[in-house]
């Protein structure tokens, strides 16, 4: 998302770039009507710990048939709503992300493909806020016939607090680096004429799981959120003052 603020007009037609120990450009810039600018950008993170948690899992089925397959797979799907429906998830948090029925192909000897047999998948995707729970409840749609699960992910419902903490360390930041570039180069720093940010988040790698380990396995999957980090960056414009 990118936002930008104009507090004045900037008619930048020249640009001296200049170094800086941060390594995030800073300009000074000449406007036609002789007004010079000095610009900055910085950017700000904040540390939070996920609250939601987000699983795509499924079942996959074969049979010799298309009609084979799919009863296979709804039967084992039946199961994993019905163990869905037993750990108390809404039916509003879960989301059937995919269901496709492939054929599946004989290659012999270059001659012509021929259909061996059919494959059925469903995919639910499945919100829960209890993060602490997932891993009981992945071995849970395991054991209810779940044998394809493609990942998990963390997010954070509401993250407005710490993007705003982040977002006034990237401001104090680029303020702080304006005045030194200003002090630096011996003029004094004006009025902020223009300010932009966008902001965006660093999500953990989604955990990749085995369900046939799991499935194998007599201990509980151990499951940890982390911290996610969350970012802002500020473009700001100050003027030079005469």
């Amino acid at each position: 998302m990118i936002r930008t603020v104009f507090i004045a007009p900037l008619l930048a037609t020249g640009l001296l770039l200049t170094a800086c120990n941060s390594g995030a450009p800073t300009y000074i810039s000449t406007s036609s009507a002789s007004q010079p600018t000095l610009d900055v950008s910085a950017t700000g993170y904040a540390n939070v710990a996920p609250d939601r948690a987000i699983v795509s899992a499924g079942v996959v089925q074969q049979g010799k048939t298309a009609g084979e397959a799919m009863e296979a797979n709804a039967k084992l799907m039946t199961a994993v709503f019905a163990e869905l429906k037993s750990v108390k998830i809404p039916k509003s948090d879960i989301t059937t992300s995919q269901l496709s029925l492939q054929p599946q192909y004989d290659y012999r000897d270059n001659k012509t493909p021929v259909i061996s047999g059919y494959e059925a998948r469903n995919t639910v995707t499945v919100k829960s806020d209890d993060i602490e729970k997932i891993g009981p409840m992945l071995d849970a749609l395991v054991r209810a016939g779940v044998n394809n699960i493609n990942q998990v992910n963390f997010t954070v419902k509401d993250p407005k607090s710490a993007l705003d903490t982040a977002r006034q360390e990237a401001i104090t930041e680029a303020r702080e680096k304006a005045q030194n570039m200003a002090t630096a180069a011996g003029v004094k720093l004006g009025p902020l004429m223009s300010l932009n940010e966008s902001s965006g988040g660093q999500m953990p790698q989604p955990i990749m799981m085995r369900a046939a380990a799991m499935e194998s396995s007599g201990f509980s999957t151990p499951i940890s959120a982390g911290d996610q980090t969350l970012s802002v960056r500020v473009n700001m414009s100050y003027g030079i003052a005469q």
